[in-house]
């Protein structure tokens, strides 16, 4: 009993430190690291209160998809701290203000809560033995709150969505391949038939394309005597 609430002291003052520096820290993908951080913490409480599944969902959902997907969107984004550092004493008065009414309705809640005269026998009330928690949790969920189950999928499916949309930027400077255009051009637009004369080269025809990085080469007796051939002509 002491060794639970030992581990139990240590994950709930670990999961507030890093729930903490989730909104402290400066860089956002130190902020999604400590948000892993406080999702594993809090696995480890739902462990200790006996809620397997839940710490399993909390691990598998949470960590694996959710945390690690904005990661990979912070990681996306060309993210300009300086400008966001700059920013910060301009809205200052804008998030006092909403800091304010989240307070506010905070207390309005807490001031409302009244506790049902039923919760204290319900807390005590023996579990079914052939029924365990994930099956008592699943009956729940696919059962009374099937349609807001459904729901949160579809909110999280278009967050989803939103956040490919947002990191899926159109760089112009990048060179794309068009194979439509590729594949609808005729013989006539990609090839040139030139008839060339004998002893004119191609360089005669304005057909020359250099490369600046290599230097051009000496000039040998066989091009002198070429060139003085082609003088006496």
């Amino acid at each position: 009993m002491i060794a639970t609430q030992i581990v139990f002291y240590v994950l709930a003052a670990v999961l507030l430190v890093s729930a903490a520096m989730v909104v402290s820290a400066r860089n956002p993908v130190h902020s999604v690291l400590f948000l892993i951080l406080a999702f594993f913490n809090a696995a480890g409480l739902f462990l200790i209160a006996g809620a397997e599944f839940l710490a399993m969902i909390l691990v598998i959902v949470y960590v694996g998809a959710v945390a690690v997907l904005f990661l990979f969107v912070v990681m996306m984004l060309d993210i300009n701290f300086a400008e966001l550092r700059s920013g910060f004493q301009r809205y200052l008065p804008v998030g006092l203000a909403i800091g304010v009414v989240l307070l506010v309705e905070l207390a309005i809640v807490l001031g409302g809560w009244q506790i049902a005269p039923q919760a204290a026998t319900l807390r005590f009330a023996p579990m079914q033995a052939a029924v365990n928690n994930t099956m008592q949790i699943g009956n729940i969920i696919y059962t009374d709150y099937v349609l807001l189950f459904q729901a949160a999928g579809l909110v999280l499916l278009v967050a989803m969505i939103g956040a490919i949309v947002l990191t899926l930027r159109d760089r112009q400077a990048s060179r794309r391949q068009e194979a439509a255009v590729q594949t609808a051009r005729s013989v006539r637009e990609t090839l040139a038939m030139i008839d060339v004369p004998l002893g004119v080269g191609v360089s005669q025809l304005g057909i020359r394309r250099p490369v600046a990085s290599e230097p051009e080469p000496a000039e040998t007796g066989y091009d002198r005597h070429v060139q003085a051939h082609h003088g006496e002509d």
